[in-house]
Order: structure tokens, then sequence, then C-alpha cells
């Protein structure tokens, strides 16, 4: 198998499984509470269980700890990445998960463009077309439809503010790649866990009367979207750390951006999701949009 084929499964890989992880943690968040408490309770868990995994391969295999820049470039992003996520899973546990997956999804595979344009010098004519579908796509998707104005501008917000941040963390693992696949990937568990754990410390000791965890009786069930959610994500992370190594970076975010295609697929199949006429035009028309942006 060639690099770049190896590049595209891989990334497609990523996709594939994390929309899964998604929807997972998603559902995971929602029966914690679905506020920034539970959400930064579910990376905790799901995070810690992670390094835990990635770092017991990593001693198994007997990879080398990254240190200097690509060990700084996977903790920040590691941190920023479990910003990204109390927003992104907040977004999708309000509602419209298909349009806020589809948002985050078209935004962080834009960031890595612009890196690449800035790295390779200025964007040719489909890059420029992408960005203008891109817009639209945009515009299309934050409609708010039948389900409410104020609501469909909050997913909104919080799947762009996501959408960025991911993207960020796309151009981190490149980054901290150079040093493996592996303990870069633990390196950003570090990162993202001890952010949540500092965020989440902070919310316990200025609102101590916050309720947290699930009702009695759901908790175990809570737990297993967790750990669904880890594994997948877990997985899909390391699929992209490898596709970026093997190939260039804008291949490999492109494919793993079509990630809310799977979130989608499993909103509509399992909660039987609906969204507008509008929005799923704005879901269609980023498809061609994510393409042209990262080719």
């Amino acid at each position: 198998m060639h690099f770049f084929e190896a590049n595209a499964v891989l990334g497609l890989l990523a996709a594939a499984l994390w929309g899964g992880g998604d929807f997972a943690g998603s559902i995971a968040v929602k029966r914690t509470g679905g506020a920034v408490r539970g959400a930064l309770f579910v990376i905790l868990i799901g995070h810690l269980l992670s390094l835990a995994v990635v770092s017991a391969l990593a001693m198994h295999a007997g990879d080398t700890f990254p240190h200097g820049a690509p060990l700084w470039w996977a903790i920040g992003g590691g941190a920023i990445s479990s910003i990204s996520l109390v927003a992104f899973y907040i977004a999708l546990a309000s509602g419209h998960m298909g349009s806020a997956a589809a948002v985050s999804g078209l935004l962080c595979a834009a960031v890595p463009a612009v890196v690449s344009g800035l790295t390779e010098g200025a964007p040719g004519w489909r890059r420029l077309l992408g960005f203008a579908l891109a817009g639209a796509a945009i515009w299309l998707i934050a409609s708010a439809g039948s389900h409410g104005e104020t609501a469909s501008r909050k997913a909104f917000l919080l799947a762009t503010l996501s959408g960025l941040g991911f993207g960020v963390y796309f151009v981190s693992l490149k980054l901290a790649g150079t040093a493996g696949v592996l303990w870069p990937m633990g390196a950003a568990r570090i990162g993202s866990a001890s952010t949540a754990a500092i965020l989440l410390l902070g919310m316990t000791l200025t609102n101590r009367n916050a309720e947290s965890g699930s009702p009695d009786g759901h908790r175990l069930r809570s737990l297993a979207w967790i750990l669904g959610g880890a594994a997948l994500d877990t997985c899909g992370n390391l699929s992209f750390l490898a596709a970026t190594r093997l190939g260039r970076l804008d291949v490999a975010a492109v494919l793993a951006s079509i990630y809310p295609a799977s979130t989608i697929l499993l909103a509509a199949a399992i909660l039987k999701e609906r969204t507008s006429a509008r929005q799923r035009w704005g879901m269609l028309l980023a498809l061609p949009a994510v393409v042209l942006i990262t080719l």
C-alpha cells in the first residue's frame, strides 16, 4: 500500500471512530445533566482511561517519551481539545446533533487548511471556492428552523468554538507526531485530563451545591457510554496521528473531518433526530466545501 493510500484509509477510519465517539460522549454528557460540569466529568474519566491504555501500549512497545517541542505541542493540543470537547458535547447534548457536528467538522478542516496556506503559499481558486461554500453552508446549518432560534444560536456558537479548537488540535497532533504515535497521544491525554480536572475542581470549589453524576440506577449506563466514547475517540486519535505521519496534514484533515457523517447517521438511527430542510441543504453543501478547502 502506498503512503497516500494508507494516509487516506487512516483518515477515513479516524472519521468513523470520532463520529461514534462523539455520539457516545454526547449521550454520556446528557445523562450526567448536559451542563459544563457533566461534560468535564465525562472528559476526565474518559481521558484518564485513555491515558492508562495508551501508556500501557507505549511501554509495552518500548516507545520513547517525547521531549522538547513535540511534548509541548501534545500537551497544549490536549488542553485545547479538552475545552473544545466541553463546548462540543454540550452543543450535541442540547439538541441539533447533526447540525452541531457538521459545523464543527467544517471548521476543524478549515484551520489546518489555513495553516497549510500560510506555510505552503497562498490558496488557489479551489480553496477560495471552498471558503465561499463553507460560509454558505454554515449560514444554512445555523438557521433556527422549527426548533427555536435561541437554542440554535447557542448550539451554533458552541459548535463553532469547538471546531476552531479541534482544528488547532489537528495541527498540534501533526507537530507532536514527529515523535511517534503512542506517547504523543498519551501526552495529549495528560494535557486534556489535567485541564478537565482543574476546571472541574474550580467549579466544585465555587459551587459546592452543584449536582453531580447521574441519578441512582443510571450510573452504570452512563459509565458504559463514557467507556465506549473513550475507546472510539482514542482509536480515532491514533488513526489520525498515524495518517499525518504517512502523508500530508490537509489530506488527513479533510478525510477525518467527515466524522459528522457517522454522528448524524447514529443520531438519525438511534435518536430519530430531525433537522430542517435548510439545515440538510447546509450539510450537503458542507461536503464539497470541506473537500475544496483541503485540496
